[in-house]
């Protein structure tokens, strides 16, 4: 009982603590991805700056938006900055359409948005490798395994494949409390065929940060705040298109509505016992076009 009581504790000062320190890592992380400004020409800013002005606009006057909705929403605006929540906000609410836009010409395996979880330079592991956990890492084992080719069906040998997933309560290491700093993260060198196999656990759904900004829309709008259970993964070879993509699970809760809108038909997996009655496996191959 002690253990239990220890044990939803942590869960809990995970939970109070996650919106505020999920926001600073994310924004970190974003800043160090984001070295250099892309350059943009003032006339691409400007057609799309005012298209969405525009856009803003129209819904302004379609829903006839009062002084005091709009002084809320200012007010709100200004707190997600101040919670460091703009990456969170960005990658659940907008990034599925960036995504949809990016990919529409791929002829390979189908995309799916980053989020704010990612990490670079996840430990180095072999085609054979179980992902870095606690040595009571909780959930269901799991197998994933599959080949990486190239559209033609090539094998693409020597392929990197980045996985990383929330654990069994549905918290990411680097962005909760208590987790060691690479668990559940990792980057694995397929064999010459392309073929990975990769043991590590099933996580979990997970509520985005509903104690900041972010959560108060939730709240207010009176929408679910759930993601389904999902693999991350970043799949690329020389010659190839990096893939970013998600995996979800057959059956799991929120499938059916995730709050970042990022489920595709092609992107759930359908795990079966393992025969040695050690968890589940499912195979997935990725497919990469060329460059």
């Amino acid at each position: 009982m002690t253990q239990q009581l220890d044990h939803a504790t942590d869960l809990h000062d995970a939970t109070v603590a996650r919106a505020a320190d999920s926001g600073a890592n994310a924004t970190a992380q974003f800043q160090a991805k984001q070295k250099a400004a892309v350059a943009v020409s003032k006339e691409r800013v400007s057609e799309v700056a005012t298209a969405a002005l525009t856009a803003l606009h129209e819904v302004i006057r379609d829903k006839q938006v009062t002084y005091e909705e709009y002084d809320a929403l200012k007010a709100w605006m200004i707190a997600v900055g101040q919670d460091g929540e703009w990456p969170l906000f960005l990658d659940v609410w907008v990034e599925h359409v960036v995504e949809e836009v990016a990919n529409a010409d791929r002829e390979g395996s189908k995309g799916s948005i980053e989020g704010p979880y990612y990490v670079p330079d996840a430990p180095a592991l072999p085609a054979r490798a179980t992902l870095p956990q606690r040595d009571d890492e909780a959930g269901t084992p799991l197998r994933f395994q599959g080949q990486v080719r190239a559209v033609d069906g090539t094998p693409l040998g020597g392929a990197l494949v980045e996985l990383w997933h929330a654990d069994d309560a549905g918290f990411y290491s680097q962005f909760a409390p208590g987790i060691p700093e690479w668990n559940l993260r990792g980057s694995i060198t397929a064999d010459d065929e392309g073929r990975f196999w990769i043991d590590t656990v099933q996580p979990a759904p997970y509520q985005i940060p509903t104690d900041g900004s972010c959560g108060r829309l939730i709240d207010a709008a009176g929408w679910s705040a759930w993601r389904p259970a999902h693999l991350h993964l970043k799949v690329s070879a020389p010659g190839h298109r990096l893939i970013t993509t998600q995996l979800y699970f057959e059956g799991g809760e929120y499938v059916a509505n995730d709050i970042a809108s990022a489920v595709k038909p092609e992107l759930v997996l359908a795990p079966t016992p393992r025969a040695d009655g050690q968890g589940d496996k499912v195979t997935y191959d990725f497919v990469l076009d060329p460059a």
